[in-house]
């Protein structure tokens, strides 16, 4: 009976999200998942930042169908008594239920067979050149195709880390710790562990990890007040260092991100050899030694050093195009500070988003995330079907009067370096105010 539903309100609600005790809402039924953070699949991060709030819009997002029927053993027996559904909430719920009966979610395509089958080409020909070949130009070609092939990799760990590429549990996870571990030499769990916390927490300056690249890169001025990383656990400080570093951030973007694969190696190596809980520990570590095994093999099957300082570089310089479009997503995006709410979730995606415009040749290349929002909203979608639901999510951002940033992938390049630019410019001098949209600024920076 209706009547005799206990209730609890959002205010009761938002007292429950310490670590050990963390109650969320879904649906109206409040769940206690204490006890479940630590085993949850996308991270206990998730769980934290998510309590004691009403979380049904990143549910929906990040789970399948058959989730649902594994809430019951979580349920506390309260419902929440006055927790207002927003009209874009609503939009958005009817819009993945579309979605899912259309088949949509599950109609992968061949996705999956043409990645593999062109990483296999790729590492082939890599290899073969390298053995068979003593051009150095052919080196020079089997570096760049080498840098191309892990972009590729990477892609495919991140579409069998949001959904099921392969046709069972085992073969998906397969496929993240080969395309992943194995083949880039980057930690599918490093992966996961600040994947998630991105889509949860999308430009969050304190709880977004992509964000916080001090004391390299400042995308908001609100970082030279040295916040609290809430993610790493830690000060993100705005010493001489960082400040010297963040001033000339718009010269040294490029170089950067042409070595910025190192810092990936370093960090899986931090969180695997950490003593925080891991999953599949061991299996990661296997697969990095793999990686660590076959790369620097092939590179010293070069003739000499001078080509495999080439060869290494080549191969880097390629996987920075990846690095910078993840910026170029990002950056020039809405910031704020503090925790995701879960009653906002559609906007916080719109707002902290940017597409990449391109012809649909081009998608292979961008590996589905030019469609970033579409993305961010529906994470389990195959890359496939993203261009398809690309004009209906736009369509429902101008309803609701919410921005759908597109931009071409040069004009995204010249917003984000004019975004550092201005943050750079900003960092010598502490006394000026605080600009209330950096990002708007950087538009309208000239020169």
């Amino acid at each position: 009976m209706e009547g005799e539903r206990k209730y609890i309100t959002v205010e009761q609600l938002k007292l429950h999200k310490q670590p050990g005790d963390l109650w969320i809402s879904i649906k109206g039924k409040v769940y206690n998942v204490s006890d479940w953070a630590k085993d949850h699949p996308g991270g206990e991060a998730v769980l934290f930042n998510m309590a004691g709030q009403d979380v049904t819009d990143g549910f929906i997002a990040y789970h399948p169908a058959s989730a649902w029927q594994y809430l019951g053993k979580f349920f506390t027996g309260y419902y929440l008594k006055d927790f207002q559904i927003s009209e874009v909430s609503k939009d958005y719920r009817k819009l993945a239920s579309e979605f899912n009966q259309l088949g949509l979610f599950e109609n992968k395509g061949h996705g999956a067979l043409y990645s593999v089958i062109s990483l296999v080409v790729m590492l082939s020909l890599v290899v073969y050149g390298v053995l068979k070949s003593e051009s150095v130009l052919v080196h020079l070609g089997c570096g760049l195709l080498l840098g191309v092939l892990w972009v590729q990799a990477a892609y495919m760990g991140h579409d069998s880390g949001h959904y099921q590429v392969m046709s069972s549990r085992t073969y998906n996870k397969m496929a993240q710790f080969v395309a992943g571990n194995c083949l880039t030499g980057i930690s599918i769990a490093w992966w996961k562990w600040t994947h998630n916390a991105h889509h949860i927490a999308c430009n969050s300056l304190d709880y977004d990890p992509d964000l916080q690249h001090m004391p390299v890169f400042a995308v908001s001025t609100k970082f030279f007040h040295s916040i609290t990383s809430v993610f790493y656990g830690r000060e993100l400080t705005f010493d001489p260092v960082a400040r010297f570093l963040v001033s000339h951030q718009h010269f040294t973007y490029y170089p950067i991100m042409i070595v910025g694969r190192v810092n990936l190696f370093i960090q899986t190596f931090l969180l695997l050899f950490s003593k925080r809980s891991i999953p599949d520990r061991g299996l990661n570590i296997l697969g990095i030694l793999v990686f660590w095994t076959w790369f620097p093999l092939l590179v010293s099957c070069l003739p000499n050093w001078s080509e495999r300082v080439m060869f290494v570089l080549a191969s880097f310089a390629v996987t920075a195009l990846q690095h910078i479009q993840f910026t170029l997503n990002h950056f020039t995006g809405d910031t704020y500070l503090g925790p995701p709410t879960g009653n906002d979730w559609f906007e916080k995606q719109t707002a902290g988003t940017v597409d990449i415009s391109c012809s649909s040749w081009m998608d292979w290349f961008y590996g589905g995330l030019q469609f970033q929002l579409e993305h961010h909203l529906f994470p389990r979608l195959p890359r496939s079907q993203l261009r398809k639901i690309s004009p209906t999510v736009k369509d429902l951002c101008k309803k609701h009067n919410l921005p759908y940033k597109s931009l071409s992938f040069w004009d995204a390049n010249v917003t984000t370096i004019r975004l550092l630019r201005s943050a750079a410019q900003k960092a010598w001098d502490m006394d000026l105010p605080i600009p209330k949209n950096l990002a708007w600024e950087a538009v309208n920076t000239h020169g």
